[in-house]
């Protein structure tokens, strides 16, 4: 287990960028520790074709709603910023992350 208390503000569901986000981990101490933004998604096999696309379709929505607006108005540099795409379907779960900035 990780202990994060003192070190970040959870939000979710707020207004960044063009849209909102499903989560995001505000560094308190901007310096020291990365901004996460976290986004999830249920696969839809009408839209996807499988649980990649999915964890490609939230972080293509990370990116293209510029939801890391939010961090870096705080001076979070972007380069210190990490992006994650969940993926759901059932009981099975795929995490994918975008590339650092």
């Amino acid at each position: 287990m990780v202990d994060l208390s003192g070190r970040y503000i959870l939000t979710s569901n707020r207004e960044s960028g063009f849209g909102r986000y499903d989560a995001m981990l505000e560094p308190v101490d901007v310096k020291k520790d990365a901004g996460i933004i976290l986004e999830f998604k249920v696969f839809q096999p009408r839209k996807e074709k499988d649980l990649d696309a999915t964890v490609e379709a939230a972080l293509r929505q990370i990116e293209e709603k510029r939801y890391e607006s939010a961090l870096v108005m705080k001076e979070v540099e972007k380069e210190n910023i990490r992006k994650y795409g969940f993926a759901f379907s059932g009981k099975s779960v795929l995490i994918g992350k975008a590339g650092y900035n």
